[in-house]
């Protein structure tokens, strides 16, 4: 039996998973973030080594018996990324072939077809990866509000806290979000509060997500619009890279991956509506299985094998055994 393994590593979990030629899913394991520009090359040996032992383990499977990996990860954004990453995949002792790329590539290659069109992942930041027909490859930095990339979690609280001291200084009418940010930091008021992060005495963190969503659920307008801006925003890089991909006016495959994208209609619908205004042929479909699939996928076309005639099962299967 040939197996394929599949490894995702992002900058809070890692997910590793091993697959029959059947598209079967016998072995999984996960460990913590390992992307290196947070807790460096020798902390991502370590999660990459855990959690591929892990899905050995269950798998019952032999490190001969692995004829292909793919290896999705964050933090390797550029050409001067790919060899040290390598190096470090060179670690786990196999001697098969192996693909390493951005992890942006995972949604893309678990949820579109043939693995063509854009994936847009929204997580704890944002990010977006695109591959055309003729194999034209989409992408944008990756690294968030320095480079105008927006629409994940830390952008979104980020926006929050700018809804909230809006407030505070009358441009817009009170919000929610006002008490939601002080308690977030235990802030005496909303002068404490201010003074406290532009001190560093006090810090935001991407959970606070969750609260804008509770409260734009709730009718809090500064809230909506928030979440309203994070989805155009998100929507704009579906539409960046498909103009990389020159797919803006054929019917594009967009993919939505991560966690932000569980606020629903409050993200997806003014995501669509801005992507449609440009591609107005794209697919928005959200994806259904866990990222991990695209690696494996990445693995399998790194020995010609279709990994897309058995993606099914390897999602179906996978769900049953990702936690």
């Amino acid at each position: 039996m040939k197996y394929f393994l599949g490894i995702d590593v992002g900058s809070s979990k890692t997910h590793a998973l091993i697959v029959d030629e059947t598209g079967k899913c016998v072995g999984f394991g996960k460990s913590g973030g390992g992307n290196h520009q947070g807790v460096g090359y020798d902390k991502l040996r370590e999660v990459l080594q855990e959690s591929f032992s892990q899905a050995r383990e269950m798998s019952g499977a032999d490190k001969a018996d692995i004829v292909a990996a793919g290896f999705g990860v964050a933090g390797c954004d550029f050409p001067s990324d790919r060899e040290p990453h390598l190096q470090v995949i060179a670690s786990l002792g196999l001697a098969c072939p192996v693909e390493v790329v951005n992890d942006g590539m995972n949604g893309l290659l678990a949820g579109a077809t043939n693995g063509i069109g854009v994936n847009v992942t929204a997580g704890s930041s944002n990010n977006c990866r695109g591959r055309g027909r003729n194999g034209q490859e989409g992408r944008i930095v990756g690294n968030g509000i320095r480079f105008g990339e927006f629409g994940g979690a830390l952008e979104i609280v980020e926006r929050g806290l700018q809804m909230v001291n809006y407030a505070w200084i009358k441009r817009i009418a009170p919000t929610a979000l006002t008490k939601i940010y002080m308690e977030a930091v235990d802030a005496k008021n909303e002068m404490d509060l201010m003074e406290g992060l532009s001190s560093g005495k006090y810090h935001l963190f991407s959970y606070l997500t969750l609260k804008v969503i509770d409260a734009a659920r709730e009718g809090d307008a500064a809230a909506y619009d928030v979440l309203q801006w994070a989805g155009e925003e998100l929507g704009w890089l579906a539409v960046a890279v498909a103009r990389q991909i020159e797919m803006e006016n054929e019917v594009v495959e967009i993919i939505q991956s991560g966690s932000v994208f569980e606020a629903g209609e409050f993200i997806t619908n003014p995501m669509r509506e801005l992507v449609l205004k440009h591609c107005p042929k794209a697919k928005l479909i959200r994806l259904d299985g866990p990222p991990v699939v695209g690696a494996v996928i990445l693995g399998m076309e790194q020995v010609k094998f279709d990994g897309y005639a058995v993606r099914d099962n390897i999602v179906r299967t996978a769900k049953e055994i990702v936690k």
